[in-house]
């Protein structure tokens, strides 16, 4: 199966330019690009389709260029509400080589198709106002500009034209890197193919190309919410802002209605492996082997192999199945945090008061009758007094527990 035909199997191909020409294309070996907007200080898991596209379409022989929008980005694309809050020009440099860093991983740098980075500031800051309106603007019919539905949108709560002519931005962009690189391909989420077509169409306009672009699908939830900063249901690739363990347990709890089309998008597992997988969701859904798989393989990807481990060993140790000591600090601080962290100052009180104050228990008088019922543990051990207090030594690296009601029923404290 060629490339083409595998991201349509995939479910990749949300818009494209003239599909036949675009597979013949792909028949050679290519240079194509995808960018990024530095507009927060990390990525989502929403750039995944992206990152893992540009990873697909390297190991299939062609070259990527991952752009980082150093220029684009103290912009940003119009969105349909409202408009964006422009952040500082050094804030966003440091976002650049945050962005830089993340989306470096996931390519390789060597060989004839070996990966490029690079900042679109490097040659829209040399443009001066007169010499983009008069080289760049000039191709560019308003009436066009106007019919882009993010565009329609915003016209009667109003747009500014710093928003408007984001367009612009990126369609030289594509003709930049036609130029200096020779990408003869764009992709990007469906969202942005208003602006991606401008670049086909301005390249057009230059006497430039002939050039090819797709976009893919943006990543939603079950309820058909989109993923992202701005929807306030981002997970960052950032460890600081979402860790590992937290990065892990999103892909463990996809939705058994979504986690086919997950695969499919996200996971490089053969055709047959994911088939399979599918397969088993829909005969064992409880056994959640569909979700485990990805959740290890995009932990992976994105973390490495010991986050990876420790994400899984927290997972299985918070309920029994694992030694809860040989979690390191940050990892059982990021799964306490998930599961509901109480902090209690000035020593542990009692394990009832603990309960009590965790959630898992109404009163005190139900935490005491949690412990008699034999339900209550500490640290994956039955408690069988609910007055007695934890020692420094009993608490794991000196200030976490781990309370388990029943089988399923999680929370941690903190003693400080």
């Amino acid at each position: 199966m060629n490339i083409l035909d595998d991201l349509r199997w995939r479910g990749l191909i949300h818009d494209s330019t003239d599909l036949d020409a675009l597979g013949e294309h792909l028949g050679g070996r290519i240079t194509f690009y995808v960018g990024f907007d530095p507009t927060a200080a990390s990525l989502h898991v929403g750039h995944l389709t992206q990152v893992i596209t540009a990873r697909r379409l390297q190991l299939a022989g062609h070259r990527p260029v991952l752009l980082v929008g150093g220029a684009t980005g103290q912009i940003g694309d119009p969105r349909e509400t409202s408009e964006r809050v422009l952040n500082p020009t050094e804030v966003v440099a440091g976002w650049v080589e945050n962005i830089r860093a993340q989306v470096s991983p996931f390519v390789t740098y060597d060989g004839d198709n070996g990966a490029v980075v690079v900042n679109n500031l490097d040659w829209t800051g040399q443009i001066s106002a007169i010499d983009f309106l008069r080289d760049v603007g000039k191709h560019f019919p308003v009436n066009r500009m106007l019919a882009r539905e993010v565009v329609k949108a915003r016209l009667e709560s109003g747009i500014s034209f710093t928003e408007f002519s984001y367009q612009l931005l990126q369609a030289n962009d594509f003709y930049e890197l036609n130029r200096r690189h020779g990408c003869t391909l764009q992709f990007g989420g469906s969202d942005q193919w208003g602006n991606i077509t401008a670049g086909v169409d301005y390249i057009r306009r230059r006497g430039a190309g002939p050039v090819h672009a797709f976009s893919t699908p943006l990543v939603t939830t079950a309820t058909g919410a989109k993923i992202g900063k701005s929807e306030g249901n981002g997970t960052w690739l950032d460890r600081e802002l979402t860790s590992p363990y937290a990065f892990y347990q999103h892909w463990f709890n996809t939705d058994d209605s979504m986690i086919g089309l997950y695969l499919r998008r996200f996971s490089f597992s053969s055709h047959e492996e994911i088939e399979e997988l599918e397969k088993q969701t829909a005969e064992r859904p409880a056994a959640r082997a569909a979700q485990r798989h990805l959740a290890e393989e995009l932990t992976t990807l994105v973390h490495g192999a010991d986050e990876r481990d420790q994400a899984v060993a927290a997972s299985q140790a918070l309920f029994g199945r694992a030694e809860l000591a040989d979690l390191k600090p940050a990892t059982l601080g990021a799964a306490l945090g998930e599961a509901g962290l109480t902090t209690v100052e000035g020593g542990a009180p009692s394990i009832a008061a603990l309960f009590k104050e965790s959630g898992l228990a109404k009163s005190l008088s139900d935490a005491r009758r949690a412990v008699a019922e034999g339900g209550a543990y500490v640290n994956n051990v039955r408690v069988t007094d609910p007055e007695a207090t934890l020692s420094g030594d009993e608490l794991l690296h000196g200030k976490y527990a781990v309370l388990r009601r029943g089988k399923r029923n999680i929370a941690g404290v903190e003693v400080r």
